[in-house]
């Protein structure tokens, strides 16, 4: 059942040793959410395999304790955060479980004990509501963990909605911290030679095609999909798919403009419809999303492309 703050700190008061679990290869978003929720409640913050660049520079930074790849049997519950399929959980068997998520498309919920999840531009908006509702205080590092999980999901606010910067301003004024504080601490993210070159390479490597006066781009990296995707619409695509094949799946990273979104494209459904479509999964937000299937790369490419065309065709950004 989908159950409000509230209700969700009601439940949570039922069990004593808790693990809070965010995705494979951890974003700020999952890792301040886990680490939050597991100050707030005495529980546990964990992921499922490691985190991410910039997440482990902010487990550095704030020196925030994380349990990497934990058995969900060795606590009495488990409550996973910004997680929308099995599949970014590797094989870790889930037992009983809630789900905190801000995903268009979530498909953990159908399974869970129980669910708090609404569309948000990021799932740290969430647990700042949490938060609020327990009346529990907030930390400095709490409150600059979720900034930054704020900051990095919405990109820099590009995608924010006013509850973004509501959130922004209830943990700037419960965590007495500056909003400049969270832009140095992602500052000091070192740029990694290995993910300009990919990004550099995708570009090179991309094709270009238009739908009326929407530009798409696809390419091909052997890493840093996600980055390669994001670059390209940077430069100047409306929507672009990245794939990097690896160990016989592939994993397709999609971004799109706020204009694209604006007049129908869903990033997050189209990649859960087409990652069912070869027995694979995805998911994410309107405006950036990923999927994972056992299929080359041409064919889930190609496909991503025909089906934004379905969406645009005929439609024009004004």
């Amino acid at each position: 059942m989908n159950i409000d703050e509230l209700t969700f700190y009601d439940q949570l008061l039922n069990y004593h040793d808790i693990l809070f679990l965010g995705h494979r290869n951890a974003d700020p978003d999952a890792v301040s959410s886990a680490f939050a929720l597991a100050d707030a409640f005495g529980g546990t913050a964990g992921v499922a395999d490691q985190c991410g660049r910039v997440a482990a520079m902010l487990v550095d930074q704030l020196k925030i304790d994380i349990v990497y790849a934990p058995d969900p049997s060795d606590y009495d519950f488990t409550v996973v955060v910004d997680t929308a399929t099995q599949s970014q959980l590797n094989d870790l068997k889930l037992g009983d479980y809630g789900v905190v998520d801000h995903h268009s498309v979530s498909q953990l919920i159908t399974d869970a004990r129980f669910y708090l999840h609404r569309h948000a531009s990021s799932n740290a908006e969430i647990v700042v509501d949490i938060l609020k509702c327990m009346d529990a205080p907030i930390m400095e590092r709490t409150a600059l963990a979720l900034m930054t999980g704020i900051i990095t999901d919405t990109g820099h606010f590009k995608h924010a909605t006013a509850g973004s910067f509501r959130a922004i301003a209830d943990l700037i004024d419960r965590g007495g911290v500056g909003y400049s504080e969270a832009l140095d601490l992602l500052a000091a993210t070192p740029q990694e030679v290995s993910m300009r070159a990919a990004v550099l390479e995708s570009a090179n490597r991309a094709r270009i095609m238009t739908i009326n006066d929407w530009i798409l781009a696809i390419s091909e990296v052997d890493s840093f999909s996600a980055a390669a995707a994001t670059a390209l619409t940077n430069i100047g695509a409306d929507l672009s798919f990245v794939g990097m094949a690896r160990d016989g799946v592939l994993k397709v990273s999609g971004r799109a403009k706020r204009d694209a979104v604006r007049c129908g494209i869903n990033l997050g459904k189209m990649m859960c419809d087409i990652g069912g479509e070869y027995h694979g999964s995805g998911g994410g937000h309107a405006g950036a999303a990923g999927m994972e299937v056992p299929c080359d790369a041409e064919t889930v490419l190609t496909r991503c492309v025909e089906e934004s065309g379905r969406i645009l065709k005929g439609v024009n950004r004004n």
